[in-house]
């Protein structure tokens, strides 16, 4: 994998992302010389419309990235794949369209887009099943070989087995004397030279995934195969890694202390989130304000009661604030004291069931962002009576809350919704991978991904 701004991202997904970006502008020469023919133009200069064909890339990859095309999913599935490329591409046709009808200028030729899109898809699905099908094959993962062959070592054996996983596992070591859950682990007595070994397999990278370190911890071996240029990872930073996710059955506190993250150096980082904030959260009241007041009127037509939906969240450091919601649900939702929302939920209007899946019903929580209580992106705050009861059941709960709640955040583009304890405690892996590893990448990742979970309903109940 390779880190940017913090955020590991795939080498399969770099690779069709550069190659993908190469496609989009042959496409889109393509489509001028063929217009340009067709209407007998003389051919000029590619620097005279370069920033036309780099414009027509730009958008189109930005809603490639937004709408899922190269997620997990996408990158197994080729029917998938191509559902969602189309839909990026229409989506990046109509933005510049609308982009050039704004501008006023005549960057882009409508019978040019025309071509350009129905060029994009086929080689865009192309170079999927071309490079897609190389990337799959095991010479092109990062060759792992695991010290361990107990739990942990068998975790990781399902991760590898996964059809987007980026590693392949080429062998476990059991260090112990005890019984391996690995049946196929060999014991270190067996192995001479451990360096060696490792230089024989090719690995790429050592994980430690010892289920006890003390007194078993491989020392001479690990420094011998770090200064043979060999990486070695211990096992909770290769899960963060390799699923974007703290993982709490294995950190400790001392792990979250020591490890790369929680960087009190985001003076700059802040202010530009802050100001984002503000002037994206007006400009957004600004444009729904007619939307809010439309549903405000048909939630109060729909059922009795009020239009608008006030609840005590936790915020920033454990404070209390007020979020502000169009009312999704009946008055005496929780006349019985607060509770988890869950599938086909009885206490969802009609019209709520609408405004829950389209996320219409969040759109007043921009006046929290506007107010500062808030941000756009940040961990999902949760209620006074559920915080209490996480924070006794879950290590680390209570660092969700050392950055601003958001109204879309990591845990909400990578799981599904939560209505329980257990999917509370997967949501605080996400959270606290976020907190750890908060960028204005992975913030602007966020906000492009959002796109993806409010066009097809993902998490929304």
């Amino acid at each position: 994998m390779i880190r940017l701004f913090k955020h590991y991202i795939p080498h399969a997904v770099i690779l069709l992302g550069i190659i993908d970006i190469a496609l989009l502008l042959a496409v889109g020469e393509g489509a001028w010389r063929l217009r340009a023919g067709q209407i007998g133009m003389d051919l000029v200069p590619l620097s005279d419309r370069a920033w036309s064909l780099i414009g027509y890339a730009a958008v189109v990859w930005t809603a490639m990235i937004a709408v899922g095309v190269y997620g997990a999913d996408s990158l197994r599935s080729m029917r998938f794949a191509t559902a969602r490329l189309l839909v990026a591409v229409s989506l990046g046709v109509i933005a510049i369209t609308f982009l050039d009808f704004l501008l006023g200028g005549h960057t882009f030729w409508r019978s040019t887009l025309a071509y350009a899109m129905a060029g994009s898809v086929p080689a865009l699905v192309l170079n999927r099943l071309i490079v897609g099908g190389i990337l799959g094959a095991s010479a092109f993962r990062r060759r792992v070989l695991v010290l361990g062959a107990g739990n942990r070592a068998d975790r990781l054996k399902q991760l590898s087995e996964k059809p987007e996983s980026g590693f392949v596992i080429v062998g476990y070591v059991l260090m112990t004397e005890s019984v391996p859950v690995v049946a196929e682990a060999i014991p270190r007595g067996a192995i001479h030279n451990l360096t060696r070994h490792v230089e024989n397999l090719g690995v790429s990278e050592v994980v430690l995934a010892l289920e006890e370190r003390r007194n078993s911890l491989p020392l001479a071996d690990l420094l011998r195969i770090k200064t043979t240029g060999v990486h070695v990872n211990d096992f909770s930073s290769f899960i963060e890694r390799e699923t974007g996710r703290v993982d709490l059955d294995s950190v400790n506190p001392s792990w979250l202390i020591f490890s790369d993250g929680f960087s009190s150096g985001r003076a700059i980082s802040s202010a530009a989130k802050r100001l984002f904030d503000v002037s994206a959260s007006a400009l957004l009241l600004a444009l729904t304000a007619p939307i809010i007041a439309l549903f405000a009127l048909l939630v109060k037509l729909d059922s009795t009661g009020p239009a608008l939906f006030r609840q005590t969240r936790v915020g920033l450091f454990g404070q209390d604030f007020q979020v502000i919601k169009l009312r999704s649900m009946r008055t005496d939702a929780e006349a019985n004291g607060a509770q988890w929302a869950t599938k086909d939920d009885p206490r969802v209007t009609r019209l709520g069931r609408f405004i829950r899946k389209t996320r219409i019903d969040e759109l007043p929580q921009t006046w929290s962002v506007l107010k500062g209580e808030m941000s756009f992106v940040g961990p999902r705050p949760e209620r006074p009576e559920f915080v209490a009861e996480l924070e006794e059941q879950m290590p680390f709960y209570a660092e969700r809350h050392m950055v601003k709640p958001g109204i879309t955040g990591w845990a909400q583009i990578n799981y599904p919704y939560g209505a329980s304890v257990e999917d509370s405690r997967h949501k605080l892996e996400y959270d606290l991978y976020y907190a750890k590893n908060y960028t204005p990448f992975l913030d602007l990742l966020i906000l492009l991904q959002t796109l993806r979970v409010v066009l097809w309903h993902e998490g929304a109940r």
